[in-house]
């Protein structure tokens, strides 16, 4: 049973190299990239990957695209800041010569905040679908849009299970990238409440959507679901993921404000 691992990448070379080097025991390493203007290319290169370039067309169809340039049998898919841990490529490696039971297998991640392992406030198993037969599953859009800005999902029919050991996710290693990536994800989560018409009209859902909704997002996640054990990280983490709440409600009602004036 042969593996490809399938990566999308966009000026990753701050990360690629570290993931690359986990997954030296596939049999294929397909890179599709959207642009590099950084080392990218090099650095895939120099891991015997194949390259492909494809101009940025959303998640699902930048996936899709590098599902489609697989051979192997099974598919590893991978975001260019992730890493395998010995033991997982340890049970991967062991697991696709023996016929497995199952199609597809999710995939544990360790979210990982200024360095940090965030194991609470529902950050934690944060199991994903990421290793299947080939042609046994794809990336999906969201039904409102060509393509879903935000989270895309894989779309699977068949038996699946869950492996014992973790992906690594270097999600967030300053504050700095975190802000960036919820303006960047707040004004794609607006999209969708548009397309929704979720776009808090009323006085009363204005005021529940930018004020109410964060805080209760942060009570939840904080105090219920135990973020606090993770010290100032988790903190921080869980303050500047409410007021990413707040900004896309905002960005949605001001993008109605406009349409409507």
């Amino acid at each position: 049973m042969s593996l490809s691992v399938a990566i999308i990448t966009r000026n990753e070379e701050k990360n690629l190299a570290r993931t690359l080097a986990t997954v030296r025991f596939a049999d294929e390493l397909v890179i599709v990239d959207a642009g590099s203007t950084d080392r990218t290319l090099e650095i895939a290169r120099s891991f015997n990957a194949r390259v492909f370039h494809l101009d940025w067309r959303g998640f699902s169809s930048q996936k899709n695209y590098a599902l489609a340039q697989c051979t192997g049998d099974w598919v590893l898919s991978l975001d260019a800041d992730e890493e395998l841990t010995a033991e997982l490529q340890q049970q991967i490696h062991a697991l696709l010569p023996s016929n497995p039971p199952c199609d597809a297998y999710f995939i544990r991640r360790r979210n990982l905040f200024l360095g940090r392992w965030i194991r609470h406030g529902g950050l934690y198993p944060d199991a994903k679908l990421r290793l299947f037969r080939r042609a046994a599953a794809d990336f999906t859009p969201m039904p409102l849009f060509e393509d879903r800005p935000v989270h895309e999902t894989i779309r699977f029919d068949g038996r699946s299970g869950t492996l014992d050991y973790d992906l690594i996710h270097h999600a967030y290693p300053t504050l700095t990238t975190y802000i960036e990536h919820m303006e960047r994800y707040s004004t794609l989560g607006s999209q969708i409440l548009v397309a929704q018409q979720k776009t808090s009209r009323s006085p009363l859902t204005f005021v529940a959507n930018i004020l109410l909704a964060p805080k209760l997002n942060f009570l939840w996640n904080y105090v219920f679901r135990l973020g606090f054990l993770d010290g100032r990280e988790g903190l921080l983490l869980h303050v500047y993921h409410a007021v990413y709440t707040s900004w896309k409600y905002a960005k949605a009602w001001e993008t109605a404000r406009k349409s409507s004036a």
